[in-house]
């Protein structure tokens, strides 16, 4: 179990996110064309996993659009956004702001990868849903960066995450 903060007060996940070292868990996702997608459809390449609550909150927007633009200039890289909402309003959210180079990844068909990721909330406000966090994982699997995001309403470390793909 980890601990982060909403609005400063303390909320816990189910568990702990994987460490840098360890290969990153397999998961299946739902991607904005409603088709299932897993960590081997990214095989031999970089990766970055943004996880958030949901893509309709101001920061989960806004590091979605950041994301973006670094994806844009480094086309070898996969950046996948996670998150528990659907995949229409990921595709109505992309669309409406141009964003082309994330890969906007719902967990509508399975949950699972919130608890294997262990950034499943189990109380507070937002239990069932993700805690704030980034993942960088090597081109196999191997996680080399990964941050829990203290406070759910505070944006990732970018520059950190964006130097462990390098």
């Amino acid at each position: 179990m980890a601990e982060t903060k909403l609005h400063g007060n303390t909320i816990r996940t189910n568990g702990t996110l994987p460490k840098v070292g360890e290969r990153a868990p397999d998961f299946t996702l739902t991607t904005t064309d409603l088709k299932d997608v897993s960590l081997a459809d990214f095989k031999s390449r970089a990766k970055l996993i943004s996880i958030f609550p949901s893509i309709d909150t101001p920061v989960c927007a806004l590091s979605t659009k950041k994301f973006n633009d670094h994806a844009r200039a480094n086309p070898d890289v996969t950046m996948m956004m996670v998150a528990a909402d659907l995949p229409f309003a990921m595709a109505r959210f992309c669309g409406d702001e141009g964003l082309e180079n994330v890969k906007a990844l719902s967990m509508m068909r399975d949950r699972k990868f919130a608890d294997d990721y262990g950034v499943r909330i189990t109380d507070g406000p937002l239990a069932g849903i993700t805690a704030r966090a980034v993942l960088v994982l090597d081109a196999d699997n191997v996680v080399t960066y990964a941050e829990l995001v203290p406070e759910i309403g505070q944006e990732p470390d970018y520059d950190a995450a964006i130097k462990a793909l390098a």
